[in-house]
């Protein structure tokens, strides 16, 4: 374990980013760093890459460490970068988790293996195991849509008395097990945990939760650590004030399709249109129509007006 470029406790915006691909699959690296500069003058805490958002699960290892290396020297250690090693082999993620550890990344990031339906035995092992071996904190990551597999309330408590697990990002939308997760505060103050649905965002600070992993950052990054704030802080007006606008981005940025690529094309198309990035997502994903991408841009421009006037 090495804490070195590891704060204390986790806490604020950090931002699950997007992976900006050429039209040929391989990383728009300008693409890249224009996005960093984007999410670190937005005022974020740190960035998380290749996880759910960043299409970990369809990118080629060298891409990979590509990404990694970019991120790190853009950064240049002034934000905090969790690495995603979610894997279904425990070496390759112990090998991603090298590749950050040697760039200087600061924590990494670990959804359970998919694939095969784990116990919470299964789980509770594993991730001890991960927790030994990993060269970085670990932060655990529920989202039992995508894995098959939830990290119970329980089985997080007793993980968090490991050194090295840092905080638990929740995916799950489920309002009472997040509520069960804040309990394990009582018992390990500095154990962070954040809300992946930015719906849930203010909700989740109010709790008393420590911030969110929230997509949305990618785009309005500023807006998101605003409500962040506005929560901390509680001030309920502003808070009222943002909260109808994540709501907004919801439904028409992500919601611009049936597709099941809806979201990520949401993001990218929305940063394309921002001049940040290319617009590609990864297979086996499609991209939405030309019809739902017009959508997209529409509903963009009546949501920047309107964050304007806050």
């Amino acid at each position: 374990m090495d804490k070195e470029n590891t704060p204390d406790k986790l806490e604020g915006i950090i931002v699950p980013m997007v992976t900006p691909l050429l039209s040929n699959g391989e990383l728009d690296k300008k693409g890249t760093e224009r996005l960093i500069r984007h999410l670190t003058h937005g005022g974020v805490y740190g960035i998380f890459i290749l996880g759910t958002t960043g299409e970990a699960s369809s990118l080629k290892t060298a891409l990979k460490k590509e990404l990694i290396e970019i991120t790190c020297k853009e950064t240049q250690g002034q934000h905090l970068v969790l690495v995603g090693i979610t894997h279904t082999a425990i070496d390759v993620s112990l090998k991603i988790a090298k590749i950050a550890k040697d760039n200087g990344a600061g924590a990494v990031v670990a959804a359970p293996p998919y694939y095969f339906y784990l116990d919470q035995d299964d789980l509770f092992k594993y991730y001890i195991k991960l927790a030994d071996l990993v060269p970085l904190p670990l932060f655990l990551y529920n989202f039992p849509i995508m894995t098959k597999n939830t990290i119970e309330p329980e089985t997080a408590q007793k993980l968090s008395r490991h050194p090295n697990i840092i905080g638990i990002k929740d995916s799950s939308g489920n309002g009472v097990y997040f509520q069960k997760l804040l309990a394990i505060k009582t018992e390990k103050p500095d154990f962070s945990v954040m809300i992946g649905p930015e719906e849930m965002l203010a909700q989740s600070v109010l709790s008393g939760g420590d911030g969110g992993v929230n997509g949305g950052a990618n785009i309005f990054p500023s807006l998101y650590v605003r409500l962040f704030e506005a929560a901390m802080n509680r001030d309920i007006d502003l808070v009222n004030k943002i909260q109808p606008l994540i709501l907004e981005i919801s439904k028409n940025i992500y919601g611009c399709s049936p597709k099941t690529s809806s979201y990520l094309c949401g993001v990218k198309e929305s940063l394309y249109y921002l001049g940040i990035c290319e617009p590609h997502i990864a297979p086996p994903l499609q991209s939405v129509d030309a019809k739902a991408k017009e959508t997209i841009v529409q509903n963009l421009e009546k949501i920047i007006f309107k964050i304007k006037s806050i």
